[in-house]
C-alpha cells in the first residue's frame, strides 16, 4: 500500500512517497480504500511550520471512499458503503472539548493521503449520493466547517447577509449554503475573475478589495449602513478588523482561520460590544453536522466547487498550488 508522510523537515517538496503494509481493521474498526482527498490551508501549515511537524505522519483531514473490510463488532458500515471520515475523530455532537485534538486526522493522527486507511466505526459519515469521491472529500473539513458556523453557530436565517472573505474552500461552500438557503451573500475578493465566479454562484454582490481596500465600508453601503448579519471571517488579524466594521448591531461573526498569520490583531474590540455582536472560535464541527450537511446537499443537489484534481503522485504540486492562492473553492487529489 502506498502512502505520502511528511519527512525528516519540513516543506512541500520533502513529502515521502513510501510503500508500507496495508492495515488491518480491528474490533470496532473499519478499512476503507481510500479514493479522493482534498487540501485546506491548515494542510499547507502542517508542511512547512516546524512547531507541530510530525515526521511520518500522514497528512490530510478530508478523504473519502469505500469500505472494504469491518472489524468484530462493526454494524454501522458495510462492505461497499461509500463514506468519508470526520475531522475529529470523536466529536460525535454536543459542546467541544480539548480532548478531541487527540484524534484530528493529518494532525495527531495519520491522515487520508493514502490508499488504505482505518477509521473507528464512529468517525466515518456515508457521503451524498450523488456525489463523486472527489466531491465527498471537500467536505469533511471546509464544508463543515461552513455549515457549522453558519448554521449551527450563528443561527442562519433565510434574507439574512452573510459575509465572505475571499474565495477559498470554506468561503466558498458558505457562499453555497447561504445562496441556497435563502441568503444574501457578500463576497470580498482581490481578484475580478473569481468575483464574477462568486456571482455565478449566487453572490448577491461582490467588492473588488484591490480597487477597494477599505471594504468594510462598501459592506455598509450595500446594507444601507446596517451590515451584515453574518461574517464568516477567515482572515485571522489582518481582516478582523474590517470584519468587526462590517458587522451589523446583534450580528454574529464566526472566526474561522488565520490565512493573514498568528500575529496580534490590531482591531479593537469596542464595536463588538457597542453592536451586541457575537464572535465565536470555529474549529470544523461535529458529526452531527456533518450528517446535517449531507441532507442538505441532497435536498438541494448543491455540487461543490473543485478547481482542481492532481493525481496521487502530483501530491506535492497540489500542495504548492493551494499555497499559491490561485485556487477557486477546493483542490482535490485523486487516490
Amino acid at each position: 500500500m502506498r502512502q505520502w508522510q511528511f519527512g525528516q523537515s519540513n516543506g512541500s517538496e520533502n513529502l515521502e512517497l513510501t510503500d508500507v503494509t496495508a492495515p488491518q481493521p480491528g474490533p470496532g474498526q473499519v478499512l476503507v480504500r481510500i479514493r479522493a482527498a482534498s487540501l485546506n490551508y491548515r494542510d499547507t501549515l502542517l508542511v512547512k511550520v516546524a512547531d507541530g511537524y510530525t515526521p511520518g505522519r500522514v497528512p490530510l483531514s478530508d478523504g473519502a471512499g469505500d469500505v472494504i473490510g469491518v472489524g468484530a463488532g462493526v454494524s454501522r458500515w458495510s462492505i461497499g458503503d461509500r463514506v468519508a471520515g470526520t475531522f475529529f475523530q470523536d466529536w460525535i455532537s454536543g459542546r467541544f472539548e480539548m480532548r478531541y485534538h487527540q484524534a484530528a486526522l493529518g494532525g495527531t493522527v495519520d491522515g487520508a493521503l493514502r490508499e488504505e486507511a482505518v477509521f473507528p466505526e464512529h468517525s466515518l459519515v456515508r457521503v451524498p449520493s450523488h456525489y463523486s469521491h472527489e466531491e465527498a472529500a471537500t467536505m469533511p473539513c471546509a464544508g463543515v466547517t461552513a455549515w457549522y458556523s453558519l448554521i449551527l453557530r450563528c443561527g442562519f436565517q433565510p434574507g439574512d447577509s452573510v459575509l465572505l472573505i475571499g474565495t477559498g474552500g470554506v468561503s466558498v461552500w458558505g457562499l453555497q449554503i447561504a445562496a441556497a438557503s435563502g441568503g444574501r451573500p457578500i463576497v470580498v475578493s482581490s481578484s475580478q475573475e473569481k468575483l464574477l465566479k462568486a456571482r455565478q454562484l449566487g453572490a448577491a454582490e461582490t467588492i473588488s478589495s484591490a480597487a477597494t481596500p477599505d471594504w468594510d465600508r462598501e459592506v455598509f453601503r450595500l446594507t444601507s449602513r446596517r451590515g451584515v448579519d453574518h461574517v464568516l471571517e477567515v482572515g485571522g488579524p489582518g481582516t478582523l478588523k474590517r470584519s468587526l466594521s462590517s458587522v451589523a448591531a446583534g450580528g454574529k461573526i464566526a472566526q474561522i482561520g488565520v490565512l493573514t498569520g498568528f500575529g496580534p490583531s490590531d482591531a479593537s474590540l469596542f464595536p463588538l460590544l457597542t453592536k451586541n455582536a457575537t464572535m465565536s472560535g470555529i474549529y470544523v464541527g461535529h458529526r452531527d453536522a456533518f450528517e446535517q450537511l449531507v441532507r442538505f446537499v441532497e435536498q438541494t443537489q448543491l455540487r461543490p466547487v473543485i478547481d482542481r484534481v492532481f493525481l496521487f503522485e502530483e501530491a506535492p504540486a497540489a500542495f504548492q498550488y493551494l499555497a499559491s492562492g490561485r485556487h477557486f473553492g477546493k483542490v482535490v487529489i485523486r487516490v
